[in-house]
């Protein structure tokens, strides 16, 4: 095993990876619609049969030699769960879906891989360059696709037996414009993608060692281990297994400070870094499927005027006053002034019914400082406090942090 390398990271090691770094060479693009945070994660129980006897390497050769992998072909399996402490999406997911509306199109990927942001899931995954990726989620008697090959993106549940599908110039799925569909890049949550916003948050507050080497996949691996110097953080630690052959990232697993399991932990249970096979990257869309295609999704929305009010909701930004950051690191929060000062009903103003003000009690906890009172939020990463007077404090800290920050922004 190698040992441990305790050198911190003041900074300069990760800022020589960013600042050469290519998005095509730090991950494998797969052509999937963002998800919000970086949510799907490996169950413990993953390919881990012993430490294997590796050379010697440091935090910075290890980070150099994720920068420098140029791995763009693969297929694998990747076990995945989140316990981020909210409810499961799966049912609410489809509400915010284009259109507005659950059910218009099952097979929207806007709504389908918002699903991963809680629970256990099963992934299948191909990749052969920029331009031809698949992702399947398996369900029980049933499976989601998503397939990108050129200028076209497919979406197929067959449990529904519905069909999106969206068309892409090739010089727009790099950049796009306002309102036109693109591509996007990385598949959410890969471990590569995760250890790319890991790393790249790594600084002069952030501890970056080797913490030994592990079996992920039936491939040998080093471990980076990535903890904040900082106290009142949520976030504990993230533990990045690295091949040791290619330097693709094969598992990302960020654990809370508060203890207990992973709340993001992501991973391979197989892999393999050869050409897949071309069949992969067809789709014809099966006899007697629904097909949508995302640009009739569009018009539909601007016929229920679901557009203009989007717009207006947009419109609606430009009443914030700034967007205030207290603190750095691990420890920043986002200070925000609701449009309007929109806040929490005030406990016993009347404004609301009894039983819908203990709702809204239950949901948070009231807290008070110098900056006044108001309700605290919570889930196992990312807490939020919003105060009386319509003001919105944000961050991976833990409740006093978020007073204290308050406090200090008075």
């Amino acid at each position: 095993m190698a040992p441990n390398d305790s050198a911190e990271t003041n900074g300069e090691a990760t800022g020589t990876v960013v600042g050469r770094r290519k998005a095509a060479r730090y991950i494998v693009p797969f052509a999937v619609a963002g998800v919000a945070a970086a949510t799907i994660g490996l169950v413990p129980a993953l390919a881990d049969s012993g430490d294997p006897e590796l050379p010697d390497i440091t935090a910075q050769e290890l980070i150099e030699k994720i920068a420098a992998s140029d791995q763009e072909q693969l297929s694998g399996t990747v076990k995945v769960s989140t316990d981020l402490g909210i409810p499961s999406l799966g049912g609410l997911a489809g509400s915010f879906a284009p259109g507005g509306k659950q059910g218009e199109s099952s097979a929207s990927p806007d709504a389908k891989l918002m699903e991963l942001a809680s629970g256990t899931h099963t992934l299948r995954v191909a990749a052969d360059g920029p331009d031809k990726q698949r992702l399947s989620i398996l369900g029980e008697g049933s499976e989601y696709s998503l397939v990108h090959n050129g200028d076209d993106v497919w979406g197929y549940d067959s449990e529904s037996n519905e069909v999106y599908h969206a068309e892409s110039d090739g010089k727009e799925r790099a950049g796009g414009k306002a309102g036109e569909h693109k591509t996007p890049k990385g598949m959410p949550g890969t471990p590569k993608e995760l250890a790319e916003e890991a790393l790249a948050a790594a600084g002069d507050t952030t501890s970056v060692t080797v913490d030994g080497t592990a079996q992920v996949a039936g491939r040998d691996a080093y471990k980076l281990l990535i903890k904040p110097k900082q106290s009142g953080s949520t976030i504990g630690s993230v533990t990045v297994a690295v091949d040791a052959s290619t330097g693709v990232p094969l598992k990302f697993t960020l654990a809370p400070s508060s203890g207990g399991k992973a709340a993001v932990d992501a991973g391979f249970t197989s892999v393999d870094f050869t050409k897949p096979d071309a069949s992969s990257f067809s789709f014809t869309p099966p006899k007697g499927a629904k097909v949508t295609e995302a640009d009739e999704l569009q018009a539909e929305a601007e016929k229920k005027g679901s557009a203009d009010k989007a717009r207006k909701d947009l419109g609606a930004l430009e009443d914030f006053k700034g967007l205030n950051v207290i603190g750095k690191g691990w420890n920043a929060v986002a200070a925000i002034e609701l449009p309007g000062g929109a806040a929490m009903p005030a406990q016993g103003s009347g404004d609301v019914p009894a039983q819908a003000q203990q709702f809204l009690d239950a949901l948070g906890d009231k807290v008070s400082g110098d900056f006044g009172s108001g309700t605290v939020f919570r889930t196992r990463l990312v807490n939020a406090l919003l105060t009386d007077d319509g003001k919105v404090y944000v961050g991976a800290v833990t409740e006093d942090a978020l007073v204290k920050a308050a406090d200090a922004a008075e």
